[in-house]
């Protein structure tokens, strides 16, 4: 009784640990929602095409605040950060200089008025005199000449006054627009030279508008045909995720440049009344709507192939149609717009009909849109996919923006 006992519980335990096994195999066995589709269903679908891009937010008004005199700061009231109106002071320099110089220019002013005054009293009583013959034409010519001269004294010191007055005004720099300081490098007291000397003077502070708010970006030379002026934009911006702005495009560099290696364009989007929490220098993620169709035939853009023409020197399109299990149909497509995922068909399959993704199999029968059969090109002689990811050794993207029609 004690080995049947035994056999027994060895019996148990195998078949437990055999249930045990199955169930681990099973669940790790992979289902058939893990196959990769290699086909799909001919559907009408909305097609939005968007062009991705980035690029730095900056202010749309951004000024270096130099003095256009020399001189040294007497007051600067503002600091990094503070908001300032349009008119209100940013700092001022010690006019103590010009005003004494001023001072000086209003007593020369004085004496050559009296210098004028007499000067003109001699050429009235000359002007009599040498009317009636009592003196001689040298002598009336002389008091002439002193009295013009005494006229060009008295408006050459009322220029220098004038010019004195204007760079006393120059003295006091009031803000030309409702902005906010972004740099202040220099303190109270320290000397500053003008704009018109040495290094085009001393940048005293910078000041920007913060409402409004450029952004640049460079946008490859293949997608910028389809930008326009004054364009939407829909802004992200990488730092605060819960913002979203709208922004159009105000600018299209008329020439490329070459960026990491890219060619493209420079594109200036600006934005109105941005949100406070947006800062110069953030990094800004932008969709541009580009062209969008609705309920238009569509296949996946990996199911659209694409082969060089040697008699059109044109590439054809084509998609590979299933008609039974082994049967392809190769028919030639013609396209419409196309964004990242989808490509509208103008012409050549119908709704519900299904489409492969990639080339068909070694074995499988190919034939015509007439019905005659094909034979499958290989590797680089055409099967070009247009989108790419289908498969296949000879697939390669192109990209969705070059299907958009111009």
């Amino acid at each position: 009784m004690k080995k049947v006992f035994i056999f027994l519980i060895v019996v148990a335990a195998l078949g437990a640990g055999g249930f045990f096994g199955w169930k681990k195999l099973k669940t790790q066995t992979p289902t058939r929602t893990n196959v990769r589709a290699t086909t799909a269903q001919v559907m009408l679908r909305d097609i939005h095409l968007v062009l991705d891009a980035a690029g730095d937010i900056s202010p749309a008004d951004q000024v270096s605040v130099r003095p256009e005199v020399n001189g040294r700061i007497a007051q600067l009231p503002v600091d990094i950060g503070d908001q300032v109106k349009k008119g209100d002071m940013l700092f001022t320099l010690d006019d103590s200089d010009l005003q004494i110089e001023r001072k000086s220019k209003l007593s020369d002013i004085a004496s050559a008025k009296l210098q004028l005054q007499k000067a003109e009293r001699n050429y009235g009583r000359s002007q009599k005199l040498f009317d009636d013959k009592l003196i001689s034409r040298e002598a009336y010519d002389d008091v002439k000449t002193e009295f013009d001269v005494a006229k060009n004294t008295l408006q050459r010191l009322e220029q220098d006054l004038n010019l004195v007055d204007d760079h006393i005004s120059k003295t006091r720099i009031l803000a030309p627009f409702d902005c906010t300081v972004l740099t202040r490098p220099v303190s109270t007291g320290q000397a500053v030279s003008g704009s018109g000397g040495f290094n085009s003077g001393t940048e005293v502070m910078t000041i920007a508008n913060l409402t409004d708010m450029i952004i640049l970006a460079h946008v490859n030379q293949a997608d910028v045909a389809h930008l326009k002026i004054g364009q939407p934009v829909d802004v992200r911006v990488e730092a605060v995720a819960d913002i979203k702005m709208k922004g159009k495009i105000d600018r299209i560099a008329p020439q490329a440049t070459i960026r990491n290696n890219l060619k493209g364009f420079d594109v200036r989007i600006s934005i109105r009344n941005i949100d406070q929490r947006v800062r110069p220098g953030m990094t800004a993620n932008l969709s541009i709507p580009v062209v969008s169709t609705k309920d238009t035939v569509a296949v996946p853009i990996n199911a659209v192939f694409s082969e060089p023409n040697n008699d059109t020197k044109e590439v054809d399109r084509f998609v590979y149609v299933k008609k039974d299990q082994e049967v392809y149909e190769r028919r030639p497509v013609s396209l419409g717009v196309s964004d990242n995922d989808y490509a509208e068909i103008v012409d050549g399959v119908a709704t519900n009909e299904v489409v492969s993704l990639e080339e068909p199999p070694d074995g499988a029968e190919i034939k015509s849109a007439t019905g005659k059969p094909l034979k499958k090109k290989r590797g680089g002689k055409g099967g070009r996919v247009v989108g790419g990811g289908g498969g296949g050794s000879s697939t390669n993207r192109i990209s969705a923006a070059a299907l958009v029609p111009k």
